[in-house]
């Protein structure tokens, strides 16, 4: 069987993909945090504490600003949909998921743009200072990142020929000597910087500072509170995990299940948390021995991200 016709088991598939990004999210950030805590010489948190956090919040009192519109409360559950979406329709636990038709490279992009302007917006909406500040920052670090996100889906898909994320998982699958390419691996390159640019991590932003001269995302998200602030954390959660999971099963797709019996999809997932947790360990080691970027340096580090993507692409039209 080559792929889900539907049916229970195409829904299952589907609700096996978004519960565990959506545990894995949570626990992934609690890792890296626990990483780092170590490598400071802390104890830290417990790995699972950010589940804690969000159980907390959902049994908050929801707190808005009087003057915020609608677009304030639409913001998370924005932010969430959207990367519910992208992760139904990814290859992330196997190489045919229901909705692979439409796990266009393109459109999962679009997705998660769609949730960071929602969020932007909404923190636009509050007329505060540090919204509009924050809101500011990111559409900046957006707009510079984005195209090399696009240079970078391009460099994949000219080899080969489609830009369906289940197909070039497939191609890595069926052909590894193309993992080793040089259009796949500046390609890639490209696509961690953007990666540590959308995600807010070091050295772009800290995730971990209260510094209002500094910080972007928190920035965005001072006026939430309650169930609003717990869809924000695992909508950002999950966005790191869908990211990070795409790297890997383009990098390193082995473990992917390329069937449809219900072990195969266990195994997907569980190698998927595999790679996902090594990946996130590396990520937090780098943290620890690296500092943010002002903010007016970041631009040097996306458009050396750019061109690696343009060096991506170049040699997939050389090749």
């Amino acid at each position: 069987m080559t792929g889900f016709s539907g049916g229970a088991a195409a829904v299952a598939v589907v609700a096996a993909q978004i519960t565990a990004v959506g545990l894995g999210g949570p626990l992934l950030i609690g890792l890296m945090r626990k990483v780092r805590s170590h490598l400071e010489g802390r104890v830290g948190p417990p790995v699972h504490q950010p589940l804690l956090d969000l159980r907390k919040l959902f049994t908050k009192q929801r707190i808005r600003p009087s003057y915020a519109s609608w677009v304030f409360g639409a913001g998370p559950v924005a932010l969430v949909a959207t990367a519910v979406v992208a992760v139904a329709i990814s290859p992330l636990a196997t190489t045919h998921p229901p909705l692979g038709q439409s796990a266009d490279f393109f459109a999962v992009v679009f997705l998660l743009l769609l949730g960071s302007v929602a969020l932007a917006l909404a923190a636009l909406d509050t007329g505060t200072s540090f919204g509009g500040m924050g809101a500011s920052r990111a559409m900046t670090i957006g707009a510079l990142a984005e195209p090399a996100l696009l240079v970078a889906i391009l460099a994949f898909s000219i080899p080969a020929h489609t830009s369906n994320l289940p197909a070039l998982v497939r191609l890595g699958l069926v052909h590894p000597q193309m993992i080793a390419s040089p259009e796949r691996i500046l390609a890639l390159g490209a696509f961690v910087v953007v990666i540590l640019a959308e995600s807010g991590r070091l050295p772009v932003d800290n995730p971990s500072t209260h510094l209002e001269l500094t910080m972007i995302h928190e920035a965005m998200v001072l006026e939430y509170a309650g169930p609003d602030l717990a869809l924000v954390t695992l909508g950002e959660a999950m966005r790191l995990t869908l990211l990070l999971g795409l790297f890997v099963n383009l990098f390193v797709p082995w473990g992917v299940a390329t069937g449809s019996g219900a072990i195969a999809i266990v195994v997907g997932l569980a190698a998927l948390a595999g790679k996902v947790a090594v990946v996130g360990v590396a990520i937090a080691t780098f943290e620890v021995f690296t500092a943010k970027m002002r903010l007016f340096r970041l631009p040097e580090l996306l458009a050396g991200g750019f061109i690696l993507a343009v060096l991506g692409a170049a040699a997939a039209l050389v090749v």
